[in-house]
């Protein structure tokens, strides 16, 4: 799947030629990498770039194919790649070969192991961990045990808001409070439902359950549903899919830690462009994480964070 914007703004290569910019996210269904779609290709009309969109089509098995798909673009001498790794050391080696091919690569959403990219586009992850938790000491009181449904493996970005969570917890609590983490979800719905399920029944004592991804946290929110649990387990989510919006909006979800993925779409494309037109990037561009509850959800400057 690709997708082609031009436009006639400012920006584009050498003489005003169009530049191909490459945006390879984790997947494609996830309502996060869509909004990362839709800022890649707002930058991509605005500064002459084409952008060509294209990721494996499930998070929890698509390392191999991602590997491919870098791979491919690096053949097709692509101008830039902005790639959000699904695995931090595998894709080490195709990130390597398109710096090594003199391809620009921009890193969004989760880091690598690697020196070789120009920029590092994303939320600070482990401040929205430690944001959840600072929320979850408050919901709870300070004492208790709470759940989490770990993403995956490898996947900087999510283990960054765990470890931010888990520490936080620990701090705060000092003690008081228990951490316990289910299997991973592998970034799909199911398999975290029934993660955040098996976790419930051999933990009964648990009061609250943080999700850090959008897989994540539906998943637990429909495990509590399913137990009919929702007036007992407090449910704090990451990211912005309709599902826990609305949940929200109902309260059956406390609440959920927001990013801007349209800006890391926009800024990652907007680098590769400054890059070729010989300016200078910053190393790690921070787009910005906000807590959002029931009671300012729907304020005027949050609508952006919704879309």
């Amino acid at each position: 799947m690709s997708s082609g914007t031009g436009g006639t703004g400012g920006g584009g290569g050498a003489g005003g030629k169009q530049l191909r910019v490459a945006v390879i996210p984790k997947g494609l269904t996830h309502s996060f990498w869509q909004a990362i779609k839709r800022g890649a290709e707002k930058a991509g009309g605005e500064m002459n770039v084409s952008i060509d969109w294209n990721g494996p089509a499930s998070e929890g098995t698509g390392v191999r194919d991602q590997q491919q798909i870098v791979s491919d673009a690096v053949t097709k001498k692509v101008d830039g790649i902005v790639l959000a790794p699904i695995d931090r050391v595998a894709l080490v080696q195709v990130i390597d070969k398109a710096a090594k091919a003199k391809i620009p690569v921009v890193i969004a959403d989760s880091d690598a192991n690697t020196k070789n990219r120009i920029s590092f586009v994303a939320t600070d992850n482990y401040k929205g961990g430690a944001i959840a938790a600072e929320r979850m000491m408050t919901l709870i009181g300070g004492k208790g045990t709470v759940g989490m449904v770990p993403v995956q493996a490898n996947s900087q970005s999510t283990e960054d808001r765990e470890k931010g969570f888990e520490e936080t917890i620990k701090k705060l609590s000092k003690g008081a409070v228990k951490v316990v983490r289910s299997v991973y979800g592998e970034s799909d719905r199911t398999k975290s439902m029934n993660a955040a399920t098996d976790m419930l029944i051999a933990h009964p004592d648990i009061v609250a359950i943080f999700g850090p991804n959008e897989s994540s946290a539906v998943g637990a929110l429909n495990a509590v549903r399913n137990r009919k649990m929702l007036d007992k387990i407090k449910v704090i989510g990451f990211d912005t899919p309709d599902v826990l919006i609305s949940a929200v909006r109902k309260g059956e979800v406390d609440s959920i830690v927001v990013q801007n993925p349209f800006k890391m779409g926009y800024e990652g494309v907007k680098a590769i462009v400054d890059y070729k037109a010989g300016k200078k990037v910053a190393p790690r561009i921070d787009t910005g994480v906000t807590l959002l509850t029931k009671d300012n959800i729907d304020k005027p400057e949050n609508k952006a964070l919704l879309q």
